[in-house]
């Protein structure tokens, strides 16, 4: 598991409309990214997208989820919209994952989103997994949510209907929409893996959907039942289920994380390639480790691992605390823990009274020292003075010559 962190992007929908999004990614660089469609009139910030974006985060697995046009924070008028724009929607937005980020190769749908990734899989070439969620095995399921305004619409052209205690206005158009797509031929020909989660006793979506899909579906093919959780995924530990079994199910289909190159395992070599996932996004390679370099939203940067100056200061504050912990066990010192808390920032040199530049401005680095254990103040007071004598502290203090050349 690891800590994941969600931004809020936009792009260009089907209608011209700018459709309000969040991508949930791992610290790390993702193994892959994935897709996420919501239910009918849902948004992206409904509880089961939600959790199952967060859980596969933090698995490793990116994913973009958004608002359809005329939805959530969406701009666009709903009544306009239909099942063709939502599968534009979500092609677009394959769009945008593959000219910032990466192309998804998994594509995850909840009820009518689900219907929508099935029809949005064979124009996004880079899928290869499909999972649905609760998804009806043909879009004309969901006017049985209006059963009783069906006839009027037809009549009038447009009606406001009541669903889920809000209203919302549906078009002709919608109905003649859904009523012309026919998913058993997209089922059959969808050339990707699919998983199918239902629960038997959905009593939105009838098992008799997901049956449909599955039989028709053609290897591999895979079908997972939710049990006793309901169409909306409520409870927690059924979004997590979720998320947890297509996370494992995903990795049999997406490549595995690169191993380290051999030039990686040189000691006392440092590698920093720039990752194209990001404007300022890069990764460090020493020896097997490796971790990522970005600055914050706030230049330009995705935030997506500590920038240069905090690298520097952990570096600092890395070999202070090593160098403490060798002193303190040589001299079987009672020490328990060191914490070292450091800060940058630059300021005006005549601000600076012990300084010997007076003019333009210095780099100051405070360093907060925390040492746990029964020290009485003579050894505290030396423990201060080994501090300095860290290497890389000696190496800041000291004549730097940094030598550059372009690379054979």
């Amino acid at each position: 598991m690891t800590t994941i962190r969600t931004q809020r992007v936009s792009f260009v929908g089907s209608q011209g409309d700018m459709l309000d999004a969040r991508l949930d990614s791992p610290e790390a660089t993702p193994r892959a990214y994935a897709l996420f469609a919501h239910c009918f009139t849902c948004s992206k910030n409904f509880i089961a997208a939600s959790r199952i974006s967060r859980a596969l985060a933090k698995r490793g697995i990116a994913v973009l989820r958004f608002d359809f046009t005329g939805l959530g924070s969406s701009e666009g008028d709903f009544a306009n919209t239909n099942f063709s724009s939502n599968v534009t929607d979500l092609v677009m937005a394959a769009d945008y994952l593959r000219e910032k980020f990466e192309a998804p190769q998994i594509l995850i749908g909840h009820s009518l989103g689900g219907a929508a990734v099935l029809a949005a899989a064979a124009q996004i070439p880079e899928s290869v997994a499909v999972a649905t969620i609760g998804a009806p095995s043909e879009p004309t399921h969901v006017s049985k949510h209006f059963a009783e305004k069906v006839p009027q619409i037809e009549q009038q052209g447009e009606v406001e209907v009541n669903l889920s205690g809000r209203s919302f206005r549906i078009q002709r158009q919608f109905l003649e929409d859904i009523a012309s797509h026919r998913m058993e031929g997209v089922i059959a020909d969808l050339g990707r893996a699919l998983l199918v989660f239902h629960s038997p006793g959905d009593d939105t979506v009838s098992i008799e959907h997901a049956q449909r899909i599955f039989q028709t579906a053609k290897h591999p093919r895979s079908f997972v039942s939710l049990d006793d959780a309901d169409h909306l995924l409520t409870r927690r530990e059924d979004a997590e289920y979720v998320a947890e079994v297509l996370a494992s199910w995903a990795t049999r289909y997406i490549p595995r994380p690169e191993r380290a190159e051999a030039e990686d395992t040189e000691q006392g070599v440092v590698i920093v390639t720039e990752t194209g996932e990001g404007k300022y996004i890069e990764r460090i390679q020493s020896g097997r480790h490796r971790l990522l370099a970005d600055e914050p939203e706030s230049v330009g940067g995705n935030d997506a691992g500590p920038g240069p100056y905090e690298l520097l200061l952990a570096s600092l504050g890395s070999c202070t605390a090593m160098t403490l912990r060798m002193y303190a066990d040589h001299k079987q010192l009672p020490l328990e823990r060191v914490i070292v808390r450091l800060r940058h920032e630059k300021i005006h040199a005549k601000d600076c009274h012990d300084c010997e530049t007076r003019e333009g401005r210095i780099d100051v680095i405070e360093r907060e020292i925390e040492l746990e254990g029964d020290l009485d103040e003579t050894q505290r007071a030396r423990m201060l003075e080994i501090a300095d004598r860290c290497p890389v502290h000696r190496t800041l203090h000291g004549e730097i010559k940094v030598e550059t050349r372009f690379a054979d």
